[in-house]
C-alpha cells in the first residue's frame, strides 16, 4: 500500500477490501459516514456512473475545509473529478447518528451500501492542538466537532469520582479505574486539570511502567468516547442503516476496539445492538443480514507496517436480506 500526498491527512485503512465489500452498483446510492481525508469516498466515486450518488458525512470542520480547498482531489484528473463530484457527490457536515434525518432531507428512501471507518483519523492524532494524543502536551479537548460544548477537560474536572470510574472501566476497560478516578479527584481539588500532560502527571504513577503507553491509550480512548458520545452515535447510525439498506445492500464497517466491534457484530448477526437473537417457529435466528465474511478481515503485514493505525483494525461486511 502506498501513501500519497493527499492521504497524508488520513491514510484510509483496508481501502480496497472495504470498498470491494460494498459490491458497488455503478448507478447505486452509497453513504460514507466517516469522510475524514476522503480516501474511501474517492475510491467509491471512481466506481460510480449514471445517476449514482455518494453522500459523505463528517462533523469536523477540518474535513469540510479539505473539500472547500480541493486538497482531497489532488490525486485525480481535474476534469474527471469535477464531473464526478458535481454529478454524484454530496457532503453532509453532521454526526452520522443523524443519518436517517439527512436521508429524509435529501429525499432518499433506501441506499445500496454504507461504509464506516470508525475511530479517530490520523489527522486528529497528529494535530497537537486537539488533545487526542498523549504524545503532545495540549489542551484536553478531544472533540470531533469543535463547535460542540463539552471537552475532555470538562469531563475530568466536573464529573463525579464515581462517574469517572465508570467511564474508565466501561469505555477503556481499565482494571484500576477507581484508583485512577480517585487520584484525579484529589488532584483537581487543588488545581483544575486542563492539559494532556497534566492528566498524565496525575495518572501515570498508577500505571505499570511496562504497560504505561497502552494504559494511557485506554484512558484517552475512554475520555474520547465519552466526549463524543461515540457508542450512542454508533448505535443510532447502525439502527438507521439497517432500516435504510435495500435488499442486497451492503453494510461495511471497520472497527478499532472491542466495544464498537461488539456492537457492529451484534447488529450484523441479530439486528439487535444488544445481540439478543429472536428465533422463528423452527428455531432459526431472525436477522436482517447475511454475513459476507464469517471471520473478520484484518490488514496485511505491509499495511500494518506502513500505517500503524491499521494494526487494530477489523473489517466486517454484511448484506441486507
Amino acid at each position: 500500500m502506498t501513501t500519497n500526498l493527499v492521504d497524508s491527512y488520513h491514510v484510509p485503512v483496508l481501502l480496497t477490501e472495504s470498498v470491494d465489500g460494498l459490491n458497488i452498483r455503478r448507478d447505486g446510492i452509497y453513504v460514507d459516514v466517516t469522510f475524514g481525508g476522503g480516501g474511501h469516498s474517492r475510491e467509491i466515486l471512481r466506481r460510480l456512473s449514471g445517476e449514482a450518488r455518494l453522500l459523505a458525512f463528517d462533523q469536523d470542520a477540518d474535513a469540510e475545509q479539505r473539500i472547500a480547498n480541493g486538497q482531497w482531489t489532488e490525486s485525480m484528473n481535474d476534469a474527471e473529478w469535477k464531473r464526478q463530484t458535481q454529478k454524484h457527490f454530496t457532503f453532509v457536515r453532521s454526526n452520522f447518528r443523524f443519518l436517517s434525518n439527512w436521508m429524509r432531507y435529501y429525499g432518499i428512501e433506501a441506499i445500496d451500501g454504507l461504509l464506516a471507518d470508525l475511530g479517530v483519523s490520523s489527522h486528529h492524532f497528529d494535530d497537537e492542538s486537539r488533545g487526542f494524543s498523549f504524545r503532545f502536551d495540549a489542551p484536553l479537548d478531544m472533540r470531533m466537532n469543535k463547535r460542540a460544548g463539552m471537552t475532555a477537560a470538562d469531563v475530568i474536572n466536573n464529573y463525579t469520582e464515581e462517574r469517572l470510574a465508570d467511564i474508565f472501566y466501561l469505555y477503556g476497560e481499565i482494571r484500576n479505574a477507581r484508583k485512577l478516578a480517585a487520584a484525579i479527584a484529589k488532584a483537581r481539588a487543588e488545581k483544575p486539570i486542563g492539559t494532556t500532560a497534566g492528566l498524565l502527571g496525575v495518572t501515570e504513577k498508577l500505571m505499570q511502567p511496562q504497560r504505561a503507553k497502552k494504559e494511557a491509550a485506554k484512558l484517552f480512548q475512554a475520555l474520547r468516547i465519552e466526549v463524543n458520545h461515540e457508542m450512542d452515535a454508533l448505535r443510532d447510525m447502525l439502527i438507521s442503516a439497517t432500516g435504510l439498506l435495500r435488499p442486497g445492500g451492503r453494510l461495511v464497517v471497520i472497527t478499532y476496539h472491542s466495544l464498537e466491534d461488539r456492537l457492529v457484530k451484534n447488529i450484523m448477526k441479530t439486528g439487535n445492538p444488544g445481540g439478543k437473537a429472536e428465533q422463528d417457529f423452527f428455531g432459526r435466528t431472525i436477522t436482517p443480514f447475511r454475513l459476507i465474511n464469517s471471520k473478520v478481515i484484518v490488514p496485511n503485514e505491509d499495511e500494518q507496517r506502513e500505517n500503524p493505525r491499521s494494526r487494530s483494525a477489523k473489517l466486517r461486511i454484511a448484506e441486507k436480506i
